[in-house]
């Protein structure tokens, strides 16, 4: 294929490939009702996309008015890890498999971009969905400085896969994910997985939003097309 007509998708994990963020949620509340703070469960569907550190920094600072100390952050998200693997294996999300083998079948380049470093899914992914990203086409909360909402991450993908941003499809479940998939000059698809009502995602400009895995997987061959078609 022509370097200049190659296409590439950058896939978040969480909410994406896997119907995780119950688990996730659960976790940073008992982790945090652990350190005494009660947190609203749904309020981490907004926090999304950042990493571990971001989110205990945000917190901390909302809650005591300064940033959290290194060490306590370090203990902290172990804490929420160790709960969350204690949860047991996540489920597939429905749909996501695909999703992943139309972009394959049409000869595009696929990056898992995500601001978790959760080893307990990260290291399902081939098993799970075995051959759906090549060696190295990771960007995880460990590769990266900013995590999402910056764009970093998403500029880093596509950096990845040789294709230019604009070139390039972010498949997102989060506002944030979707507002750095927007700023790194992709198009941005939104996925309501989780309860974030559908206005968040039109607030960060989301171009498409769907209501589940399944009806973007049956939009995506057309989408693709239509795309490709562009092109030519």
């Amino acid at each position: 294929m022509d370097t200049d007509k190659r296409r590439a998708a950058l896939i978040d994990m969480d909410g994406v490939l896997y119907d995780s963020m119950k688990y996730h949620t659960l976790a940073w509340r008992q982790m945090m009702g652990e350190y005494g703070l009660d947190i609203p469960r749904d309020e981490f569907y907004l926090y999304e996309g950042m990493t571990g550190t971001a989110t205990i920094d945000l917190i901390w600072e909302h809650e005591f008015g300064k940033k959290c100390d290194p060490g306590q952050i370090e203990r902290m998200y172990h804490r929420k890890t160790e709960i969350f693997k204690e949860l047991g294996r996540k489920e597939r999300m429905a749909g996501a498999d695909r999703m992943l083998e139309t972009f394959r079948s049409a000869g595009w380049e696929r990056v898992l971009v995500t601001g978790s470093s959760q080893a307990s899914l990260l290291d399902m992914i081939e098993s799970d969905y075995p051959g759906a990203f090549g060696e190295g086409m990771r960007v995880t909360a460990r590769d990266v400085t900013h995590g999402k909402p910056s764009p970093e991450p998403y500029l880093k993908g596509a950096s990845l896969a040789g294709v230019a941003p604009e070139r390039c499809i972010v498949v997102e479940n989060a506002p944030l994910g979707v507002r750095a998939g927007k700023a790194a000059g992709c198009l941005t698809v939104a996925v309501t997985t989780g309860p974030i009502p559908r206005e968040a995602f039109e607030k960060e400009g989301a171009d498409m939003i769907f209501n589940n895995m399944g009806e973007f997987a049956d939009s995506l061959p057309g989408l693709i097309q239509s795309l490709e078609a562009e092109s030519k």
